[in-house]
């Protein structure tokens, strides 16, 4: 595992330090954790399932996957079979080791992406491919290309022609199209789109995967919870690598799962404080000579002021508030920072008077 990289939040260790240091108290906007709480519905169900002594079904309960396939159809116009939904034990482990499941050997994934990508095909031993242009990849066969639509770091949504124009791209030469869908929900200026949707696949599924996650939508990261859903023969495969595995969502984290997919209420109250947040910081940075690119989608403010990542990292820690390197999503991030809009209410406050 000597290729893997060094974990690069660990980086920002001293500027997190110099924040901590404002009399104020640290902003940290440099993770997209949530702050808010567990929805009732879910604590609930999730104490109601604590006495289960047996092991949990890997491909989970009935409940689980039809509440899965319930919320695509009503929130997102997609129909998906419940037997062709698997849970995944939050979904970065499942892009950590997608190409392993696939034995990929060569993995696209964005110009800007979130670093567990490129970190996926080398535990597999692929090449991996940071490109936005399919048409740039060259002549070599391609085992799975990643999209991510709203896109960690830049909240960037991809409209259907671009994910049609993917879709035919990869099933022309066999590959299979991961899509991270993890804050499908979160559209602000322009809605995203599934790759499960019609109007991308054409009514068909083959070649195709849908990641998605609770840890945005329903304050779930510390639960671990998430599904992929989409080709039938290859949920079924991936299902069958994952029971050799041992990777099984715990059974009262199923419960939970299930109540949270069924309910959109909270999901609903959580997008508009979200909203709120955002509403609040974007300006504040904008006047402080920050410009906000993409971000039409997603948890992020994708933000430049003209000079390096790190300078704009240290230029904001001096006032207390932590932000993200646009670097460590790739190169071409190097004049930009991710800003997460996570935090409470008194902390957005903060930084909002820091701001001016």
């Amino acid at each position: 595992m000597n290729n893997l990289p060094d974990f690069p939040w660990d980086r920002l260790e001293p500027y997190k330090e110099r924040a901590k240091a404002h009399p104020g108290g640290i902003v940290d906007l440099s993770v997209g954790t949530p702050v808010d709480p567990v929805p009732e519905i879910v604590r609930t169900a999730l104490v109601d399932a604590a006495d289960s002594p047996g092991y949990p079904l890997t491909h989970g309960t009935r409940a689980l996957r039809e509440a899965a396939a319930g919320w695509l159809l009503r929130r997102h116009g997609v129909t998906v079979d419940q037997q062709d939904v698997l849970p995944l034990v939050g979904s970065k482990e499942f892009v950590a080791w997608l190409p392993s499941y696939l034995g990929a050997g060569r993995v696209v994934f964005p110009e800007l992406a979130y670093p567990t990508y490129d970190v996926g095909a080398r535990l597999a031993g692929a090449s991996a491919v940071a490109s936005d242009g399919l048409l740039a990849v060259g002549p070599e066969h391609v085992d799975l290309v990643w999209v991510n639509s709203p896109g960690n770091p830049t909240g960037r949504v991809l409209p259907v022609e671009h994910l049609r124009k993917v879709v035919a791209w990869a099933r022309e030469r066999g590959a299979v199209v991961a899509s991270d869908e993890c804050y499908i929900e979160l559209g602000w200026e322009e809605r995203p789109v599934s790759i499960l949707h019609p109007d991308v696949c054409g009514g068909s599924h083959e070649g195709l995967l849908a990641v998605h996650s609770l840890s945005k939508r329903s304050n779930l990261a510390g639960y671990r919870a998430g599904f992929v859903t989409g080709d039938p023969v290859l949920v079924k495969r991936l299902l069958e690598v994952r029971k050799h595995a041992g990777m099984m969502m715990p059974a009262p984290v199923q419960a939970a799962t299930a109540a949270a997919l069924a309910d959109d209420a909270h999901a609903d109250r959580q997008r508009e404080v979200y909203a709120a947040r955002r509403a609040l910081l974007r300006p504040a940075l904008e006047r402080a000579g920050w410009r906000i690119e993409h971000s039409t989608a997603g948890l992020y403010l994708w933000a430049t002021n003209g000079q390096s990542a790190w300078d704009q990292v240290s230029k904001l820690a001096e006032i207390g508030i932590l932000v993200a390197p646009g670097d460590f999503y790739g190169s071409a991030g190097e004049r930009h920072v991710r800003v997460a809009v996570t935090a409470t209410d008194e902390r957005i406050d903060a930084a909002v008077r820091r701001l001016q």
